[in-house]
C-alpha cells in the first residue's frame, strides 16, 4: 500500500445502534473503493469487516476492525465499531483515534438509544460528525421522520445536505441540496441528471434555504452579502458555500446528513467524496503530549516534521493472526528501520517492520506518516502506551479512557486441572478488550470475571472455548456476606487428651460480645489474675481466636466485630502446649459465638442508575423488588434522573439486562461498596442452608 501524507489521511469512526447498518456501509466502501471485488454479507458471515468467527456465528460486530479506503488519492482510515453496548469498549478506543465520526441511522427504525449514545461520545472527544440514513432502499424506511428526529434533538445544526427521490415508492436517486441538481441512479458507478422532483421541491426549498443560512452565518462578509441582495442565492458560489459548509462542519457547527443504501451501493460514492471534503485532515486537530524528560509539553499535532512519536490505541491478541498493537502516529514518521522507546515499559526496540490491517490482513508499508493508523507486531506493550524516542520521550495521556465493567459471574474450567488454560486465555483475550477484569475472591473460594453486560461475558466464554480450546463455565457469583454476634455469652472450654506419654491439656474461660467495630474481625483482652492461664500461652489463645473468624460457625463466612475476653482457666504444668490451648480457645470461640446470637451481615452497595426521565418510575419500582433504599432523585439536566439508592450485593445480579430491558438500553449504572447491614431473617436461613447443603457435599 502507499504512503499518503497527513493532508490525504481522513481517521474516519463509524457509529450508531446495533444493526444500523455500520458493517454493511463499510463493506460498500471497501467494494466501490476496489479493497475488496466482491460485496459481502452480515447474514452469510462474509464482510471484510466482521472477521472473526464470534462475530460470523452472532450476525454482529465485535471488535473494532481498520479499513483503510483509498478514494481519489486520499486514504479514509475506517473504524467500523460495534453497536451493541456491551462491547463499548471496541467504541472508546476507536473514537479515540479518530479526527472525525459517521453516526449511521436506520431509515427504518429512526434515531435510537445508540445514535444517542454515539452523538454523547462525539461530543465528549470533540469530534466533528456526520449523520448518514442507511436503508433508504427498504419499503418502510422514512426519510422525513428519521431527519425530524435529529432535528428534535440536536436542533438547526443538523443540515440535510441531500434529499431521496423515490419513483412509486422505490428509492431512485437523490437530490444534491448544494449543488441543486437531481440524480438518478443507473448502476453503482452511474447516474443520470433529472429534474428536481415536484413531490421534493417543497422540502428542497425549505434545506436549500436552512442551508444558505448556515452559510451566511459562518462569516461577517458573506452575512453581508446575504442579507443586501435581493435574489441571495445568486451571491454565494459553489466553492464559497462548500467551503463554509467545511468550515462549519470541522468546527462541529453544522452536521452534515447524507443518505444512501449500502446493499444496492447507492449515496456511497457521495458519501466518501463528503468525509474528504467536510472531515478534517489529522493536521487540522491539537495533540498535546508530555516530554517527560523535560516535563515540557510536546505539540505534536500530528505534524510530520517533528519528532516521532505515537500511541497505541487497541491491542490484538488472536490465536490465528498473532498480536498486533494498532498505533496512530502523533508526530513524525515512522519506518521499519526505526529504534522506538516504550515510555510505560522504558523498553527500546526497532521497530522491524510497519503494517497497515485491513480488517485481519496485515500489509506491510513502507512507512507511516503522522496522522496515520497503522500497526507494530509483537510488540511487548499495551493498549494506551505511548511510544517516541528515547532523545524525546513523549508520553500521551488521557486519551484513552473506558468504561467501568460491573456485570459479574464466577467461573470455572469445564474440566478439572484446566485452571491455569482458562486463565491465560482469558490473560490474552484481556488485551484485547480493556473492560473486562478478572478478580480472585479468595474467601469466597471464586474466581470472578467482569465486564460491560451479560452478552459479552458470554462472548468471552465461547471465545476461550472456539479460539483458545479449553472450556469454562459461567455461574452467579457466591456474595461476601460476614458473620458477627447481638448478644454476650460466657463459656467455659477445655481440650484434655491422654494418648500415652505427655498428654494435651489447655482450659480457656472467655467471654464473648459485639465489638462494635465490624471493620476489624475481632478484639482480643485478658484479664487473667493469679497465673490461672500463664502469659505465654496468651498469643496462642488469641492465635484460636483469630483461626476461628476466618470461617464463621454459622455458615462459614467471614467473622467480623466480635470481642474476646478471656477471663480464667487453668493449665497442666506438663501436659499444657501451645496448641492444647489454641485448640480450646478456637471450641470457645464456636460455642461462645452461637450463645450469643449470631447474624449475618450482608454487603450494601450504593448505586446510582442515569435512565431518561421517563423511566424513573419503573427503576424505582424495580429497585424496590431489590430490597433498595432509594436515597433521592437528581436531574442531570440532559433529560435524565440520577437514581441514588442503596441495595443489596446479592440483589443486583443480572441488573444490567434488566435496566437495559426497562429502558430500551438508555439506562446506565455504577455502584461501590458502602457497608455492611444484617440480612433479612428468610436470607440468612437460605444461605445458612446452602452452606449446610454445600458441606455435605
Amino acid at each position: 500500500m502507499d504512503v499518503y501524507t497527513t493532508d490525504k489521511i481522513r481517521d474516519v469512526v463509524i457509529l450508531g445502534h446495533g444493526s444500523a447498518g455500520k458493517t454493511s456501509l463499510v463493506e460498500a466502501m471497501a467494494n466501490l473503493s476496489g479493497l475488496t471485488s466482491r460485496l459481502g454479507n452480515i447474514t452469510d458471515g462474509t464482510t471484510i469487516s466482521d472477521y472473526d468467527k464470534e462475530e460470523q456465528k452472532r450476525k454482529f460486530s465485535i471488535s473494532t476492525s481498520l479499513v483503510p479506503v483509498i478514494w481519489n488519492d486520499y486514504k479514509i482510515n475506517v473504524l467500523d465499531t460495534p453497536g451493541y453496548f456491551d462491547f463499548v469498549g471496541e467504541v472508546e478506543e476507536a473514537v479515540a483515534a479518530a479526527e472525525a465520526a459517521i453516526i449511521v441511522v436506520n431509515g427504518k427504525n429512526g434515531v435510537e438509544v445508540g445514535t444517542q449514545k454515539a452523538w454523547d461520545l462525539c461530543e465528549k472527544y470533540s469530534l466533528p460528525r456526520m449523520f448518514f440514513i442507511s436503508n433508504m432502499d427498504a419499503e418502510n424506511a422514512d426519510y422525513e421522520k428519521t431527519l425530524n428526529e435529529l432535528k428534535e434533538l440536536y436542533g438547526n445544526k443538523v443540515a440535510p445536505i441531500y434529499l431521496p427521490v423515490h419513483d412509486g415508492g422505490k428509492y431512485i436517486g437523490y437530490v444534491n441540496i448544494v449543488k441543486q441538481r437531481a440524480r438518478k441512479f443507473i448502476d453503482k458507478q452511474n447516474k443520470v441528471e433529472i429534474p428536481i422532483p415536484d413531490n421534493v421541491m417543497d422540502s428542497y426549498e425549505t434545506c436549500r434555504t436552512a442551508l444558505l443560512d448556515s452559510v451566511a452565518e459562518s462569516s461577517e462578509e458573506l452575512m453581508d452579502r446575504y442579507f443586501s441582495s435581493d435574489d441571495p442565492s445568486n451571491e454565494f458560489t459553489l466553492d464559497e458555500i462548500y467551503t463554509a459548509l467545511k468550515s462549519s462542519a470541522r468546527d462541529g457547527e453544522l452536521v452534515p446528513v447524507g443518505i444512501g443504501s449500502s446493499v444496492n451501493l447507492q449515496g456511497i460514492l457521495l458519501l466518501m467524496d463528503d468525509i474528504i471534503n467536510y472531515f478534517p485532515a489529522p493536521g487540522e486537530r491539537k495533540l498535546a503530549g508530555v516530554n517527560t524528560r523535560t516535563g515540557e509539553t510536546f505539540h505534536a499535532d500530528y505534524d510530520s516534521s517533528k519528532d516521532k512519536s505515537a500511541f497505541i490505541f487497541k491491542s490484538i491478541a488472536d490465536p490465528f493472526i498473532g498480536k498486533y498493537s494498532l498505533i496512530k502516529v502523533a508526530s513524525g514518521s515512522i519506518s521499519g528501520a526505526d529504534t522506538l522507546y516504550d515510555i510505560e515499559n522504558d523498553n527500546e526496540f526497532r521497530v522491524g517492520k510497519v503494517y497497515t490491517l485491513i480488517a485481519n490482513k496485515p500489509v506491510e508499508v513502507a512507512r507511516l506518516n503522522a496522522g496515520d493508523i497503522g500497526a507494530l507486531a509483537k510488540l511487548d506493550a499495551a493498549t494506551g502506551d505511548s511510544l517516541a524516542t528515547k532523545a524525546v520521550p513523549v508520553r500521551y495521556d488521557n486519551l484513552l479512557e473506558f468504561s467501568k465493567p460491573y456485570t459479574c459471574k464466577a467461573f470455572t474450567p469445564k474440566k478439572k486441572g484446566e485452571d491455569d488454560k482458562v486463565a491465560q486465555a482469558l490473560a490474552k483475550i484481556a488485551v484485547e478488550d480493556q473492560t473486562i477484569r478478572v478478580v480472585n475472591d479468595s474467601e469466597n473460594r471464586q474466581t470472578l470475571l467482569y465486564g460491560i453486560g451479560d452478552q459479552q461475558l458470554e462472548v468471552i466464554a465461547s471465545k476461550v472455548e472456539n479460539a483458545y480450546k479449553v472450556g469454562m463455565n459461567l455461574e452467579k457469583p457466591k456474595v461476601a456476606f460476614r458473620e458477627t454476634i447481638r448478644k454476650n455469652s460466657d463459656v467455659d472450654s477445655k481440650y484434655k487428651k491422654q494418648s500415652g506419654g505427655h498428654g494435651q491439656y489447655g482450659h480457656v474461660k472467655m467471654r464473648f460480645e459485639p465489638s462494635g467495630d465490624t471493620n476489624t474481625p475481632y478484639v482480643f483482652e485478658q484479664v487473667v489474675v493469679g497465673g490461672a492461664v500463664p502469659k505465654n500461652y496468651f498469643p496462642a489463645v488469641e492465635k484460636g481466636i483469630a483461626e476461628s473468624c476466618l470461617k464463621g460457625p454459622l455458615a462459614g463466612y467471614p467473622v467480623v466485630g466480635v470481642k474476646a475476653t478471656l477471663y480464667d482457666g487453668s493449665y497442666h504444668p506438663v501436659d499444657s502446649s501451645e496448641m492444647a490451648f489454641k485448640t480450646a480457645s478456637s471450641m470457645a470461640f464456636k460455642k461462645g459465638f452461637m450463645e450469643a446470637s449470631p447474624i449475618l451481615l450482608e454487603p450494601i452497595v450504593n448505586m446510582k442508575v442515569t435512565v431518561p426521565d421517563k423511566y424513573t418510575g419503573d427503576v424505582m419500582g424495580d429497585l424496590n423488588k431489590r430490597r433498595g433504599r432509594v436515597l433521592g432523585m437528581n436531574p442531570d439536566h440532559h433529560g435524565n434522573t440520577i437514581v441514588d439508592a442503596d441495595v443489596p450485593q446479592a440483589e443486583i445480579y443480572g441488573y444490567s439486562t434488566t435496566l437495559r430491558s426497562m429502558t430500551g438500553g438508555a439506562g446506565d449504572f455504577e455502584y461501590e461498596f458502602a457497608r455492611y447491614e444484617q440480612a433479612p431473617a428468610d436470607v440468612q436461613e437460605r444461605e445458612v442452608e446452602a452452606r449446610a447443603a454445600e458441606t455435605e457435599e
